[in-house]
């Protein structure tokens, strides 16, 4: 408990960035120091049901998550990526951000029906990429069983766009 304690004061907060009023959640220090990382990654792990077949990371910086997760649950990985990134796309979803509107997309023909899927992203703010995660996810007959994250901005309302869902967040603020 207290190196995880100790991983999660290695998050700073920049204000305004991306843009004014933002108060953005730098996960930078903690992904550069290996134990913090390691601290982290261990207890988003064992938090997550033991069935998930495969973990689908959002760009850009739930991917630094969703690989050392898939591997230390020992499962797939699914990338779900920002639109035109992909060769191949299965499906694409566009959503509201807490400062502006974005769109992802998930690989054509590499997550499989029936699958249980951990979705996987660094911080859970206004909920909108997540939900649009969700989205694709069960687009492609797969099933979401957890949503799991560091950090939970809960002022931000997040979980409230995820009804019926597991959250899991290693901090809430």
């Amino acid at each position: 408990m207290a190196d995880l304690r100790r991983a999660l004061e290695l998050v700073r907060t920049v204000a305004d960035f991306p843009e004014p009023g933002v108060l953005f959640r730098d996960l930078n220090p903690l992904f550069a120091d290996v134990g913090a990382l390691r601290t982290v990654v261990d207890a988003m792990a064992a938090a997550l049901p033991a069935d998930v077949d495969v973990v689908a990371p959002v760009e850009a910086r739930g991917f630094l998550l969703g690989a050392p997760l898939a591997l230390a649950l020992g499962c797939g990985m699914v990338p779900v990526r920002k639109a035109g990134k992909l060769p191949a796309v299965a499906a694409r979803v566009d959503y509201q951000l807490e400062y502006g509107t974005a769109s992802l997309e998930l690989p054509a023909e590499v997550l499989r029906e029936g699958q249980r899927v951990a979705v996987v992203d660094d911080v859970l703010a206004t909920g909108g990429t997540v939900a649009a995660v969700c989205e694709l996810v069960e687009r492609a007959g797969a099933e979401v069983v957890a949503v799991s994250v560091v950090l939970e901005l809960t002022a931000l309302g997040g979980r409230g766009q995820l009804p019926g869902r597991e959250v899991q967040a290693l901090q809430a603020l």
